[in-house]
């Protein structure tokens, strides 16, 4: 008898997953001749015997699995499933080993830390739940903290990423700015946007925005919310105030992290008001399960010059 089955390929660009003019089907098409197997939209189609159907399902899931971790799916690693025990229940695809990667971007380019101090946080977030990193602009603080978020999400140690800071820097209130709510945080959340665009395929980010697995939240509007199973990353704290930053951190719920970036250099609040982040690191310094990490110009990953610059204008404020 013969049976249908369609199996969804949500979240991601077609082409990426069926390969170029379809070499990835092609070789399903060649492995399980007695089937017939169409790919098409974002889905694929098989009509076949139920044996045949519940393997190709398998190994198709394992495609799935490879793309979720690396971001690529390529002829090599769908001969590699069909060349193996890839038809066995217990077939697990075995994915390069390498502990420094935190996550595989678009393309399948591996993302790690890229200096002592990065990889000092990376080691903090794996024994502590908050991590405050500190240091000037270019270190690479907030790329760092979108790939451990990313990585959490893919590993399902958290269930979304939210993503907040304080829009101060023009002067200007939320409401004044044109568009809906994503729109008035755009401009200001853009370093983040970067990141996660390095990280996720384009559709796969859309998509996360959609259901809501990844939020974009003014920082004036979580106030009252409590942040369970959630990594929240909290950019250019500098221009929190105290109270503002407490009611921040008061937020975190069970099986969450937090990360708070800041820049202390670059403080764009009235003169008659105190950096929060400067009164958190007096006031909750000697907090067990939270880090206080600074980086510096040894941190760059920029352009050479930006590390001529950072240091000419600490020479400035010394």
């Amino acid at each position: 008898m013969r049976t249908e089955i369609i199996i969804p390929i949500d979240g991601l660009k077609p082409i990426d997953f069926f390969g170029p003019n379809h070499a990835n089907i092609l070789l399903l098409e060649q492995a399980f001749p007695q089937l017939s197997i169409i790919a098409r939209g974002n889905e694929i189609k098989a009509i076949g015997d139920q044996d045949s159907l519940d393997e190709l399902e398998k190994i198709i899931q394992l495609m799935l699995n490879h793309f979720e971790k690396k971001s690529i799916i390529n002829r090599d690693t769908v001969m590699n499933l069909l060349n193996t025990s890839g038809k066995d229940t217990n077939f697990q695809l075995e994915l390069e080993v390498d502990n420094d990667i935190l996550v595989h971007g678009r393309s399948g380019k591996a993302i790690k830390a890229r200096t002592p101090n990065q990889m000092r946080m990376v080691e903090s977030l794996n024994n502590n739940d908050i991590l405050f990193a500190i240091g000037p602009a270019g270190t690479g603080k907030t790329y760092t903290a979108v790939a451990l978020a990313v990585r959490a999400l893919k590993n399902k140690d958290v269930r979304r990423i939210i993503l907040t800071r304080p829009a101060v820097e023009a002067g200007e209130s939320l409401g004044f700015l044109p568009g809906d709510l994503r729109d008035k945080l755009d401009p200001y959340l853009q370093p983040l946007y970067d990141a996660l665009r390095d990280m996720i395929p384009q559709q796969k980010l859309v998509s996360l925005f959609e259901d809501g697995t990844i939020e974009i939240a003014p920082l004036g509007f979580m106030r009252g919310r409590t942040l369970d199973q959630a990594f929240v990353i909290l950019d250019e704290a500098q221009n929190t105030t105290s109270s503002q930053l407490k009611m921040f951190l008061t937020r975190m719920g069970k099986d969450a992290k937090f990360i708070i970036n800041g820049d202390i250099t670059q403080i764009d609040l009235p003169k008659n008001q105190k950096s929060g982040l400067l009164d958190a690191q007096r006031i909750l310094g000697d907090i067990q399960g939270m880090e206080f990490i600074h980086l510096d110009e040894n941190d760059v990953v920029r352009h050479r010059l930006v590390t001529k610059i950072i240091q000419a204008y600490s020479k400035i404020n010394q």
